[in-house]
């Protein structure tokens, strides 16, 4: 992609009103621009990253058995009445009339659509477990939206719901999403630590919080050291049989401010692992039983004929959201430092001389062969002064910056940095190339 063609709309100074680190970074750097409060129009980078992001979610879905499906926007009321909920939900639904005066709301969640579709179509215990998910835009309206993509009134959000014939089945379920989301957050380049978690709005009595530390966090959470340097369970794992691993991380104390409790923190807890940070949530997961399938009649026949009501769960990841956390988790003074998993471009080239034809034709050659070993390339070939190309590589965090001009040109080398690290070497073309091709 040629930066001259390209639409990025960087800004040199963030917006006023932007008061944390990826607000200000994701205006700057030209990935959204807001529409309304809370509300944001994707712009080309952005939308690239999260493309990126949402696809390594769909995978580590797919890969613990969930299956997708697309639900509307728009909900009828009445499900929601089914549940008991329409009324209870409060302020931050939004409420609609179409012009036959039914009542529809903007989805916040989808349990009782999900639930509605299953009822229609299962009726036996054979069909299960079964596992649905949706990557879809949500609408909360926040009192007071702020933070950016953090806390928006419209949002990305990959919600599951997984349906089984008792507890002890629910709680596998339960189980494969919680290793399924450790893979998932570590493949962006984050460390995630599940912490018992209040159920709020949505029901139940088993709950957790996948919470990445930062010093901006939205939130206190307090846990055990030990589990923020615990690798991920990997895609390698028994999907059938992983009480294990989901024990070995609940055993340790981990919680969020609102179920935290001193005592059985101190306990639990060696002074010397004792760990108190602030943290920001990016998925959040549920077990509540038959909270759903009993009000709205979900039933499936059992093994000995009788209809019995399914036992369900929730599990959500802000797909949006996953943005600014990730750039809370990893930037510097100069900009974004995406993690290689979800950054819009591999490598951004950079022709400090646009108008040499040398230059240029080094240029073409390093981008057409980076682009045959499958990497997405940006290509600044603009008219840019170089002090304005090198901050903007900084600005939109793209991980490999390779840069060709006429005087490196003149000695045989180019230079190649690492935006995580900083780090820069002047090398032959060739062995730019191989670096980065990995």
């Amino acid at each position: 992609m040629r930066l001259s063609r390209y639409f990025l709309p960087t800004l040199k100074e963030a917006p006023s009103d932007a008061q944390i680190v990826s607000h200000q970074l994701m205006l700057r750097a030209g990935l959204i621009r807001q529409e309304a409060a809370g509300i944001y129009a994707w712009l080309p980078l952005g939308l690239r990253v999260l493309k990126k992001v949402e696809q390594i979610v769909r995978e580590e879905m797919n890969r613990a058995g969930a299956i997708e499906i697309l639900m509307p926007t728009l909900q009828l009321a009445d499900l929601w009445r089914e549940s008991g909920r329409y009324d209870d939900y409060g302020d931050e639904m939004l409420r609609i009339k179409d012009r036959h005066e039914r009542d529809l709301l903007y989805g916040p969640t989808a349990e009782e659509v999900v639930t509605e579709i299953f009822r229609a179509y299962v009726k036996s215990y054979k069909a299960l477990p079964l596992n649905l998910y949706n990557i879809q835009w949500k609408f909360r309206d926040e009192r007071r939206p702020r933070f950016g993509v953090m806390r928006g009134r419209e949002f990305l959000m990959k919600d599951a719901y997984s349906f089984d014939l008792d507890e002890a089945s629910a709680r596998k379920a339960y189980n494969r999403m919680f290793v399924a989301y450790l893979n998932t957050f570590a493949r962006m380049g984050l460390k995630a630590v599940p912490m018992k978690a209040d159920p709020g709005p949505i029901g139940g009595d088993l709950s957790h919080e996948f919470i990445i530390l930062a010093d901006t966090g939205e939130s206190q959470v307090f846990c055990d050291r030990n589990l923020v340097e615990m690798l991920a369970p990997g895609g390698d794992v028994d999907w059938d049989d992983l009480q294990g691993i989901v024990d070995e991380r609940t055993s340790m104390y981990a919680a969020t401010e609102e179920m935290h409790d001193a005592a059985d923190f101190e306990s639990r807890t060696p002074e010397a692992d004792r760990l108190t940070a602030r943290g920001i949530e990016v998925g959040h997961i549920f077990y509540f039983g038959t909270k759903y399938s009993a009000p709205m009649k979900a039933k499936v026949a059992g093994p000995d004929g009788v209809d019995t009501e399914i036992h369900g769960g929730s599990y959500g990841v802000g797909v949006s959201r996953l943005l600014g956390a990730i750039i809370e988790a990893s930037h510097d003074e100069g900009g974004i430092i995406w993690p290689d998993a979800v950054a819009p471009f591999d490598v951004v080239v950079i022709n400090l001389r646009a108008k040499d034809d040398a230059v240029s034709a080094a240029c073409e050659e390093a981008v057409a062969a980076l682009e045959a070993a499958g990497k997405d390339v940006l290509y600044d070939d603009t008219d840019e002064r170089p002090g304005g190309k090198f901050a903007t590589a900084d600005l939109i965090g793209v991980p490999w910056q390779l840069t060709i001009g006429p005087k490196g040109l003149a000695d045989g080398v180019v230079e190649l940095k690492r935006r995580a690290t900083g780090e820069k070497v002047s090398v032959p073309l060739a062995e730019a190339l191989q670096r980065i091709a990995g």
